[in-house]
């Protein structure tokens, strides 16, 4: 309208200037006291209250975005005359206190963990320590059992070392088994004493105490041990003997943990082998462990060493045979171990022989042929007669086709396989004294077998009729027979068939 003049404040969200004579509600918005960014006048304190008297009067100052500012009602009304000045009030601050504690970085300080620096090896001073142990006991191993106990020495990282120390006096140099040029020796080590059994049954004694005191320590003595019979041809005869006793006698007192196949399988390097020097330790090595062990414990043992079936592999290319590993163990008077290897080559070669037996009865070959395919085989392989025989009955009766359905059928089929290869059986048994030992083998599986328990007349009838025994071997066997298995009941069973043989007899 003219002649009227209106003052209109500043819109929301508007920037421009406050009008220091206009007041402020008592109750504007805590987000106004903390959008005024005003250089107080006085020190902000919940302990001081401000002063009573008014600060004096500011410019205007350009602020930022401001939110809504109530109007009074002098300014809502737009008047013809110019609106009085009105009083400055003081400037007020409002500062809004917590009781709340401010939160706080609080928790335990975690130290950075340091790496582990792995300290340098020096089996030198080690060495030298053990050394000094067994020059400051004389030798005694008593005492020096019970000084390492005792130490603080790090055996775990320096097993090999004390093993070396233990052997040869002091350490060897790496990769040899020669001994280190500098460093202290001691001369009760196992190569310096003795070459006998009480000389050296201490020192396994002594290693098995140390053992149960530290059993991780098995582990270097295999790598020593290892390392020492892969260099035999570096070692005096005389020292390798001591090596062959120790290790004889460490397998006799059952060293804890001590596997064979450690010390028989690195002893099959070519060199050594070509050499004889293999040969002459496991020698000395058989002959100490007879000594307190069986010869079945030693068969266990090389079974574990998975030796048992390649006694041969000890001997040089050139003397690899049969015959000449019993002359040798025969000459180091060794006969048990010979008579078990031969045990074992039979056994294979009769597997041999079997094995071809049965493919040739399966295959239904003419029984000339296979006659002189056995004759060949048991010649080669040197069997005895007897063997021959019970191994020929053995096969005829495991080629059995023991599938018919009742006891019947199963008797027919055995009575027809004995007709079908009665020829064999009379091509090998040549005298009275097989005869009776074919009789002897029936008579034993039959009492073994429940199949053919009931058969065992029928069988010798059979033979009988099919001239593979005579009458004379079956009479000899009825009277005297010397087999107890089942003796009774089967001369019971034959009693009838004999009968009839005597009658036969008076009447020619």
């Amino acid at each position: 309208m003219p002649g009227l003049s209106c003052t209109r404040p500043t819109r929301p969200g508007r920037i421009g200037a406050i009008d220091p004579h206009h007041s402020f509600p008592a109750a504007a918005s805590p987000n106004f006291a903390h959008t005024l960014s005003l250089s107080p006048l006085f020190p902000l304190s919940s302990s001081s209250p401000p002063p009573s008297s008014p600060p004096p009067q500011q410019p205007p100052r350009e602020l930022g975005f401001l939110p809504f500012l109530p109007r009074s009602a002098a300014a809502r009304n737009c008047t013809g005359s110019p609106r009085p000045p009105l009083p400055s009030p003081p400037l007020q601050i409002f500062v809004f206190m917590s009781s709340k504690e401010k939160p706080t970085l609080g928790g335990q300080r975690i130290k950075t963990r340091k790496r582990n620096i792995a300290a340098p090896l020096d089996p030198a001073s080690f060495s030298d320590a053990i050394v000094q142990i067994y020059l400051d006991n004389a030798g005694d191993l008593e005492l020096v059992a019970k000084s390492i106990e005792s130490s603080d020495l790090n055996f775990s990282r320096y097993g090999d070392t004390f093993f070396e120390v233990v052997f040869i006096g002091g350490r060897t140099q790496p990769g040899t088994i020669k001994p280190e040029e500098e460093g202290e020796r001691h001369p009760f080590s196992v190569l310096d004493c003795a070459a006998q059994r009480e000389a050296i049954l201490p020192y396994v004694l002594y290693i098995q105490k140390t053992l149960r005191r530290r059993p991780f320590l098995i582990k270097n003595l295999e790598n020593v041990m290892r390392k020492f019979l892969q260099s035999l041809e570096f070692f005096e005869e005389n020292e390798r003997k001591k090596l062959a006793i120790f290790t004889a006698l460490a397998f006799s007192q059952k060293l804890s943990g001590l596997p064979p196949e450690t010390v028989f399988q690195p002893l099959l390097k070519d060199n050594l082998v070509s050499k004889g020097i293999v040969l002459s330790f496991i020698t000395e090595f058989f002959k100490e462990y007879l000594q307190e062990n069986s010869l079945d414990d030693l068969i266990a043992l090389l079974k574990k060493g998975k030796m048992e079936d390649n006694l041969l592999e000890f001997f040089p290319s050139t003397k690899r045979t049969a015959e000449a590993l019993s002359e040798h163990f025969t000459k180091e008077g060794l006969t048990s171990l010979v008579e078990y290897n031969e045990k074992k080559m039979f056994e294979v070669k009769l597997k041999e022989i079997k094995s071809t037996l049965t493919t040739m009865i399966n295959e239904e070959a003419e029984i000339s042929e296979v006659t002189d395919a056995v004759k060949q085989q048991v010649k080669d392989a040197k069997f005895p007669d007897i063997e021959v025989v019970r191994m020929l009955w053995d096969v005829l009766m495991e080629a059995v086709q023991w599938s018919g359905k009742n006891q019947q059928q199963n008797s027919n089929s055995a009575l027809r396989q004995v007709k079908a290869w009665a020829g064999l059986l009379n091509e090998f048994c040549t005298s009275g004294r097989l005869e009776v030992e074919l009789i002897y083998k029936v008579q034993t599986q039959c009492y073994e077998d429940a199949k053919l328990m009931k058969l065992f007349p029928e069988i010798i009838r059979t033979l009988y009729d099919q001239d593979v025994l005579a009458e004379d071997t079956i009479l000899l066997w009825f009277r005297k027979g010397s087999n107890p298995k089942g003796r009774q009941s089967f001369v019971k069973a034959l009693e009838p068939f004999v009968k009839w043989l005597e009658e036969a007899e008076e009447e020619e």
